[in-house]
């Protein structure tokens, strides 16, 4: 999920290197989308590894 975010934000330093100032914006607002899940993801996975090991 990360490796997709940071190909988006790519993707939108290189639209707006370029000019093109829609795609980078949609580029940019996906690379946010895609970065929070993956951060909201890890927590859920933290909290349940630490609720699964505690006795």
């Amino acid at each position: 999920m990360l490796y997709w975010a940071l190909m988006f934000l790519v993707v939108a330093l290189i639209a707006a290197i370029f000019g093109f100032g829609g795609i980078a914006s949609t580029a940019t607002g996906i690379a946010q989308i895609l970065f929070v899940v993956a951060l909201v993801l890890f927590v859920v996975s933290l909290l349940a590894n630490f609720l699964r090991r505690s006795p």
